[in-house]
């Protein structure tokens, strides 16, 4: 019987881990933080998605349990609360903590820098070795043997000897 009772067990820890999983980024933002309207919440929501956590790196403000992250959508909300527009709040929150902390930085000369900088380097890379092959591109000179040598030649391939 233990054998039965274990084996319908099985797929009940399986569900329960699963929907623990699945409800770990809900567990993140605590009840209180939370607007009582479901349409200022998911505006609150769609803003955090863009703020990375500056703790956890590649997770969103409302995907990260730390300090700094509940900090981050406290802000959020104060600053919807203010009625500024999600350009007005996630321009504030950049300006404030650096363009890392968006999931898509906005683009600015020090982006641009830094995609670019790959690129131009593999681009002189690949001008210097066309430039070095072609200074060392060496023309191949057509040697003429004498009659006696080709007499040679030929008299070695048909004899294979010397």
């Amino acid at each position: 019987m233990t054998t039965v009772l274990r084996l319908s067990l099985r797929p009940l820890l399986a569900a329960l881990i699963a929907l623990t999983l699945a409800s770990s980024t809900a567990l993140a933002v605590d009840g209180s933080e939370m607007f009582a309207d479901p349409a200022k919440e998911e505006r609150a929501r769609e803003i955090g998605r863009q703020l990375r956590c500056m703790v956890c790196q590649n997770q969103s403000i409302f995907d990260s349990n730390s300090g700094l992250a509940k900090d981050l959508r406290v802000l959020v909300r104060t600053r919807m609360e203010e009625g500024e527009t999600d350009k007005e709040i996630l321009s504030y929150i950049a300006d404030r903590y650096g363009d890392y902390v968006l999931l898509n930085p906005r683009l600015s000369l020090k982006n641009a820098v830094l995609w670019l900088t790959p690129v131009m380097a593999l681009l002189l890379s690949l001008g210097a070795a066309i430039g070095y092959m072609r200074s060392h591109r060496h023309p191949v000179e057509e040697i003429s043997l004498t009659e006696e040598e080709r007499s040679s030649a030929q008299k070695i391939l048909k004899d294979g000897r010397s």
